[in-house]
Formats: C-alpha cells, structure tokens, sequence
C-alpha cells in the first residue's frame, strides 16, 4: 500500500496522542508517523513540546501540537481542536487515551488506543486507574495491546474489540562497534576493564526492581573479580538507591541519563532487567539485537518477548537473581547458546515496516472513503 491519497479522495487525516510518553512509546509513535507520512497518511502529533524535542516527530514529516500532559480543562481543549479535522485519533499510554476520550466526547470519530504498559499505582489511585481503564477500554474502536497480557486485561476491562499490536523496537539494528569507541575504550570509561560488566537501563522508579537488584548485588561483592553494575536512567529514587550504595559498599554505578545505551549494552558481559516496569521492554530488545546474554525477572510479557532466549528468574527474588548471574559468569557455553538464541528470537519480532502495515489495515477497517469537497 503504497499511498493513502489516490486520485479523487483526499488523503487519510490522523492524529496520534501521546501524553509523556516513556522512550519506548515515544519511539514507536516517530516511527508510526514516519511510516504513515511516507505512505501518504496526514500525521498530527499530539504531545508536549519536550517530547518533539526529544524525538523529532516534525523531522518524520509530521505536524505537531503542543498538548501539556497535565488532563485539565486547558490541555483537552487543545486536543479536541487538534482532533477536529481528523478521521481517525490514535492514542498511547492509558492517560494520553482517557485525554483523547474526553476530547472526542460527543463526537464519532474512530479511536485507536495502544496500551505500551500496565499502569501501575496503589491505594487510591489504583481505583482511579482501574475507573480509567475501563473508560478507556470501553470507549476505543480497538484496543491494541503489546503483549497477550494487556489483550487480555483489555477484553475483561470491556473492549469491545482488543487486539496484539506488531511494535518493532525503532531503529534497532545489530550493535556495531563504533571504530571511534570501541568496546574497550567503553568498558575502561566505566571502570571495568578486568571485571565483568554486567548493564540495567530504566528510569530509578519503584517497578523498575532496583531495589532487588542491589540486595542481588551484595552476592557479588563476594567474587573475584568484582563484578561492576552500570544502571543507566534517571528518576525519583536517585538519591535513595545512591545511599544504599554507598552504606553497603555495593559493586554499582548509578550513570544518569545516557544516550548510548546501545553502546554499553554492546560492552557488557550480561544485561539485567530486574523489574516489570516495561511490558514489552526495550532494554530487553537492545539486549537480544546486541547478543548480550539477559537475565530477566519472568512475567508474560518478558517470556512472550524473549521466549528461550533469557535465563529468567522469579520476580522480587533477589536471590535467585544474584544466582543466575554468578552461574552465566562462570559458564560461557551458556552465554554463547544464549546469544545465538537471542539474535534467533530477534529476527521473529516485527519489522516497523510490519509495524505500521498493521497499524494501516486497522485505520482502513475503522474509515470510510473520504471523496474529496
């Protein structure tokens, strides 16, 4: 299919919502609108002017509007006049839907929702998002989940019609090493030159499982050599993971916000994802397209996402965490198995091109031919 504007009928008019937007949703939307643009489809982004900033939807071709991602009265306005023209709205992440619910209130423009991750929260606001949830749910012409989980969670929360969405990880390609970099030169700026290298990304927040990884970490302070953590990413318990390492005299290094993640990941030994804050996590994509062995907390996500292809651990156990890494360290066959299971596993995930040919049919199902005024 290659253009959506054939002669006497205008071209499809999409809007695609996206409220803060994690790196992974912010990547698929730029892929999305520069599949679609190239296809012939009219794309309107509709996020914080950060989020353009960071991800370039206006580079794809895109048009982009400012819409906060605070969901007062301001900020649905400004969706619902950008949403006015449009055939269709597409919506990611449960906030950016229930924003994009409000704003096509009364109105029978098709919505499309893509659920990335389960949104977590407790007490109070776990209600209130349960209460978003099956607004959401019910509201959307579909839902497209990311993982069979979220399907699942959408049909019992009252999608009329839900559905596992094609998402490539964007840009992913194979690690090549950076002549200018290479993988030596990474490890000596990390401080892990004759020590294994073992790398975590994600934002410091309570489900990313950082905590688990530190008490896991305590196991290696034991072996020789010391094993070095690098967790790269930025959040709110910074301050808090930092203390401990430090009263604990714990083997890791707390990096920030990196934009080579890709880089480290090809310098590591093993790549840890301790926590269920991703649904379809990207670390857990780089990892496998860069043939570094992943040790992984197990949840129907993870498992659907890397089959064979990780040693995976229960989740909230940081023994058998600390276990699983010393026992990769010290067996490289299974390292060498796993990363010719992963590039294996890598090669069946949807291209972006597969990504958006989905996304596509679904739009086409949900519009009628727009003859030209």
């Amino acid at each position: 299919m290659s253009s959506h504007s054939p002669h006497g009928q205008s071209p499809l008019r999409t809007v695609q919502v996206l409220g803060g937007g994690n790196a992974g949703s912010s990547a698929h939307v730029r892929s999305l609108a520069a599949g679609l643009v190239a296809r012939g489809v009219r794309v309107t982004v509709c996020a914080p002017a950060e989020a353009d900033h960071a991800h370039g939807f206006t580079g794809v071709g895109a048009g982009h509007v400012h819409v906060p991602r605070s969901s007062d009265p301001g900020s649905v306005a400004a969706l619902r006049a950008a949403c006015t023209d449009a055939d269709l709205v597409h919506a990611h992440g449960l906030h950016a839907s229930f924003r994009a619910v409000l704003a096509l209130s009364g109105r029978r423009t098709p919505l499309v929702v893509t659920w990335h991750n389960r949104a977590h929260a407790e007490g109070a606001r776990a209600h209130l998002l349960r209460l978003l949830e099956r607004r959401v749910a019910k509201a959307a012409s579909v839902v497209l989940g990311t993982t069979s989980d979220l399907v699942d969670r959408a049909r019992r929360t009252g999608a009329r019609d839900a559905r596992l969405a094609a998402v490539a990880l964007a840009g992913a390609r194979p690690a090549a090493e950076d002549p200018d970099r290479p993988r030596s030169k990474v490890r000596a700026e990390l401080g892990a030159i004759d020590r294994p290298l073992l790398v975590a990304a994600g934002p410091l927040d309570r489900h990313r499982g950082h905590d688990v990884l530190l008490d896991a970490a305590r196991a290696w302070r034991g072996l020789d050599p010391q094993p070095l953590v690098v967790v790269a990413g930025e959040g709110p318990l910074r301050a808090e993971l930092q203390g401990r390492i430090e009263a604990e005299e714990l083997p890791v290094r707390l990096v920030g916000h990196r934009d080579d993640v890709g880089e480290l990941l090809a310098a590591a030994d093993l790549a840890l994802l301790p926590g269920d804050g991703e649904s379809r996590s990207v670390l857990a994509q780089e990892a496998l397209h860069a043939r570094v062995p992943l040790v992984a907390v197990l949840t129907g996500g993870v498992r659907e996402l890397v089959g064979d292809a990780a040693q995976l651990v229960p989740h909230g156990d940081a023994e058998a965490l600390a276990a699983a890494v010393v026992d990769l360290l010290d067996d490289p066959a299974r390292c060498d198995r796993l990363r010719h299971l992963g590039a294996r596993q890598a090669g069946t995930w949807p291209t972006e091109d597969e990504t958006v040919a989905q996304v596509l049919s679904v739009y086409d199902e949900l519009t009628q031919p727009r003859p030209m005024i």
